[in-house]
Parts: structure tokens; C-alpha cells; sequence
């Protein structure tokens, strides 16, 4: 299975193998993730894009028992960070690594922070914890971290309660909580949603500035392909909860090998031709993934498929250096099917 451009495997932060996640229902069960497999790189920004549904979440979830369980179980895989397989941890171990090797920002901040705590006291809790602080240390280092996602008056701000501020900077504080104990990788589901456009560019402006400083492995999840194309190195396509297609930014977005790649792309508001024209849309509903997937999960949506669609699920295979695609058709083939047909 292809994972992407290594570039050596000592350098990935993260190598994630064959994961398969299924949640169990009333209904049946609800087979999530199938078959996932990518790495991270340190210093690498891994964009995660993909319709509602498509396993991007719950991946990122599974992979440091996130997810609560029952109903969640984590069927098979490897997770391994710097080497350690995650999934084989101890539940101690999972808790060192939550907040202090792996570093999460949720979509809603609001949610996310507990209303009945001030800001410096979720702040310092993880530092306390995994970085054996005292009192006095740990405020210092939170309103150094406050300070660093751009919160002004930083220390006076560590007593105020989570709806005391503004949508934009209860993010920042998510931001500071997740980079709290200075981890190796950083996780960011959607840290952008439902903000406007200015307090989203800072934001933006702020993780890609700590990522150039703390040189942590970031993976972004995001609906929003513009702000992919603006600061991933590779991005990783899911569709049915698995990878359809993964390249580096400038690939994927100038020669998309995927049906489903080159649908998502066509629906990107575009500020140039007739005011009339339409914003195009994917026909049909995702999948529903009450079994791991034995046909290519994008066929009935798909305006090439072929019988061979409905047999197989199409693995991903190389069609370029560092690109990799899962689909059968001939827009898609792969560099030995190439080599093959010039012979």
C-alpha cells in the first residue's frame, strides 16, 4: 500500500497502517475506517479533505483512543508514533501521549472548553501534568502561550471563563492548550469552522508560524480547499472512510487522478467566468458503510464507471512520484500499467 513520499522512514513522526474502525449499532455495525494507511513527516502539514462522513474525524480519533468504546473499536491497524505502536499502549500510556507527544484541536472551541474552569486553569492542567511543573511555572508558561496565539493582555486573561471571549480567540485558546506541552505531532479537525474570513487567516497565520518555530508534524482537517492549497505540503483525499487519492498540494490540484478528487475541485467557487454559471455539485448521497467496502465506494456517483467498479474495490496505486490514486480507470493508471502499454 502506498504511504506517500517518506523521504526515509526515520523521518515520519507518524505511519499510520491498514486501520480499521468500526462503531456498532442497534442497526448493525458501521464499519468507519477501512483500510487507512498514511504517514507524517516532521515539519509536514498533511491535508485531510473529504465530504461530512468520510472517516476523516474518526481517523484521526482512532488513533489515540479518542473515540468511546463501545460503540467505537479499533479492529486492526498500526499506529505507530516515532516507532510505538499506539494501538498495543497501556491506557496510561495513551494519556502521556494525549496532550503531551500529540497535541488535539477540536472543531468547537465552545464545546470543547469547560465552562466552569478559567482558561489558565485549562491551560496549565496539562502542563502540570505532563511536564511536572509547579504552580508558578506553569502559569508563566501559559501566559507565554497565550501570548504566542496572539491573546493581548495575555496575563491578565488566564481568570476569565471560556464565554468571556470571542469565537476567534476561544480558539486561540484551543490552540494554546493543544500546543501546551510542545508536542511532536499537532491534530487539527476544522480549527477554522464557522469563523470569518479575517479571524481564519490569522489563525491560519498563527499555526503555520509555530509550525515553522516548534518544527512539529501538523495533519489538518478541512472541508475547505482553498485554505489547503494555501499551507499543505501533501494532502491525503478520503471518501467512504478510505484514502482515494494522495499527493503533494501542487499535483493534486493541478492533475487530480481521482473521479471523486476532480468532483470535489469542480466545486470550489471560482471568482472568474459568467456570473451565471452555476456552482457545480456531486450527484447522489456518500455510502453507506454498513460492511467493509468489496466495490469502489464512489460508483454510484461516478461518471466513469465501468462493471469493474462493482466487482472490486480498487486499491491505491502509484500514478506519479509521491501520487497515488484507487480507481480503475484509465485516467488513472498507474506508472507500471504505463510502462506496460509504451513497451
Amino acid at each position: 500500500m502506498p504511504q506517500g513520499d517518506t523521504g526515509g522512514q526515520a523521518q515520519d513522526v507518524l505511519d499510520v497502517r491498514d486501520l480499521h474502525t468500526v462503531f456498532r449499532t442497534r442497526s448493525g455495525e458501521v464499519h468507519a475506517v477501512n483500510s487507512v494507511s498514511f504517514n507524517v513527516r516532521r515539519g509536514e502539514l498533511l491535508g485531510v479533505v473529504g465530504e461530512s462522513g468520510s472517516g476523516k474525524s474518526v481517523t484521526m480519533m482512532s488513533l489515540i483512543g479518542l473515540l468511546p468504546s463501545p460503540p467505537a473499536e479499533v479492529r486492526s491497524g498500526e499506529v505507530l508514533l516515532d516507532g510505538e505502536d499506539l494501538l498495543k499502549a497501556s491506557p496510561k500510556r495513551l494519556r502521556e501521549v494525549r496532550g503531551g507527544e500529540v497535541g488535539f484541536i477540536f472543531q468547537d472551541p465552545m464545546t470543547s472548553l469547560n465552562p466552569v474552569f478559567n482558561v489558565g486553569f485549562q491551560i496549565m492542567e496539562p502542563i502540570r501534568r505532563h511536564m511536572g511543573l509547579n504552580k508558578r511555572q506553569a502559569r508563566d508558561r501559559a501566559v507565554e502561550l497565550l501570548d504566542l496565539v496572539g491573546i493581548p493582555g495575555a496575563a491578565g486573561r488566564l481568570g476569565d471563563y471560556p464565554h468571556q471571549f470571542s469565537g476567534g480567540m476561544r480558539q486561540r485558546v484551543m490552540i494554546a492548550i493543544a500546543l501546551a506541552c510542545d508536542p511532536k505531532l499537532l491534530i487539527a479537525d476544522e480549527p477554522t469552522t464557522a469563523l470569518d474570513v479575517t479571524i481564519q487567516a490569522q489563525i491560519l497565520e498563527i499555526i503555520e508560524d509555530l509550525r515553522q518555530k516548534l518544527g512539529m508534524a501538523i495533519v489538518w482537517i478541512t472541508h475547505d480547499l482553498g485554505v489547503v492549497a494555501g499551507i499543505a505540503d501533501r494532502v491525503l483525499v478520503m471518501y467512504g472512510g478510505q484514502v482515494v487519492e494522495q499527493a503533494p498540494v501542487h499535483p493534486l490540484f493541478n492533475d487530480p487522478r481521482h473521479p471523486y478528487t476532480r468532483a470535489l475541485l469542480k466545486t470550489v467557487p471560482s471568482v472568474s467566468g459568467e456570473r451565471a454559471a452555476k456552482l457545480q455539485v456531486i450527484a447522489g448521497q456518500p455510502p453507506i458503510l454498513g460492511a467493509a467496502p468489496s466495490a469502489c465506494p464512489f460508483r454510484d456517483r461516478c461518471p466513469l464507471v465501468f462493471d469493474r467498479c462493482h466487482q472490486q474495490n480498487p486499491p491505491r496505486e502509484l500514478v506519479a512520484p509521491g501520487h497515488d490514486a484507487a480507481c480503475f480507470h484509465p485516467s488513472a493508471r498507474t506508472e507500471r500499467e504505463m510502462a506496460e502499454a509504451s513497451a
